[in-house]
Parts: structure tokens; C-alpha cells; sequence
């Protein structure tokens, strides 16, 4: 019941750092990572550039709100400062899906609400999942094939960027 998405994202510091820094906290679990992409900003566009990718992760043992615990650690050990809903960051890491499971829960809402309009989610988890769906929702590469062409362009490869 564990298999998760989880998307990690950084705009602030040693980008790519932090974003290895989450892969190696989740690595007990990793089963796939997807390539770094670098973003335009989401919500608040007076902010630098961010590196995003996906993992998706797997323990049976763990359940969604072990997943979101462990989201919350690794942003603090990144010495994530919460200043500005959508702002700078020095990483972010969301649950996405945990298998199928639903939550209304206002501190973990699934699917992440949003997610279906996000290229920068959608692109790097297909990369890896090419069935990947998306609960209630459908599949993810339908729902990006659904963005105007210019969410999808601003998704950009750094393919001279990798994650180990």
C-alpha cells in the first residue's frame, strides 16, 4: 500500500545538493528517480529558477503520514524556512500518491491537489512511470498531453545535471 510519488523541487542555495540530499534520505526506499529539470517559479514568479524531479519510493511498512513525516525531515535538515506560501525554498518535497489512497485531510491532502496541472510533477514522473496514473484523475501522460503547450516547454532537461 506504500508506493509513493513523491516530487522534490529547490530554487534556493545548491540546488542540486538538496535535491540529492532528498534522494539520499529515501534511498532505504528508492526504486526510481527521475532526470533534474529545471522550472520557471509556480505561484510566486518573482523567484529564482527551480530543479525539480520525481522519485517514486516503496516500504511496505510506511504509510502515507510516515511518508509525509519523512517529507517534512528532509526539508529540515535542507534548513527549510516556511516565509511565503509558493515561495523560495530550499527544498520541497510533497507526497503526490500514495498507492490509491484518498485524504481530505487539510495537512495531506491526496492526491496532492494540484498535480494534474503541474508539468513540473507530470513531466519527470512519466519519465519513469510511463503508465503512471493518477488517482481519480486518470492517466499522467492524458493529463500532460491536456497542458497548453507552453506549461510543457517550461519544463526544460538538464541533462547535464544527474542524481546518483
Amino acid at each position: 500500500m506504500s508506493r509513493t510519488v513523491l516530487s522534490l523541487g529547490s530554487n534556493l542555495g545548491d540546488r542540486l545538493g538538496y535535491l540529492q540530499l532528498a534522494v539520499d534520505g529515501l534511498r532505504d526506499a528508492l526504486v526510481a528517480v527521475s532526470s533534474v529539470y529545471e522550472t520557471r517559479p509556480w505561484g510566486v514568479s518573482d523567484q529564482p529558477d527551480f530543479l525539480n524531479a520525481v522519485c517514486v519510493v516503496d516500504d511496505p511498512g510506511r504509510d502515507e503520514w510516515d511518508w509525509l513525516r519523512r517529507a517534512q525531515e528532509l526539508e529540515e535538515a535542507a534548513d527549510r524556512v516556511r516565509e511565503q506560501r509558493w515561495g523560495p525554498r530550499t527544498l520541497d518535497v510533497d507526497v503526490v500518491v500514495v498507492g490509491e489512497v484518498r485524504s481530505e485531510d487539510p495537512r495531506l491532502l491526496l492526491p496532492h491537489p494540484g498535480t494534474a496541472s503541474r508539468a513540473t510533477v507530470l513531466v519527470p514522473w512519466l519519465e519513469i512511470e510511463q503508465a503512471a496514473w493518477l488517482p481519480g484523475r486518470g492517466s499522467v501522460a492524458g493529463l500532460l498531453a491536456e497542458l497548453p503547450a507552453e506549461e510543457r516547454a517550461g519544463v526544460r532537461l538538464r541533462d547535464d545535471l544527474r542524481l546518483a
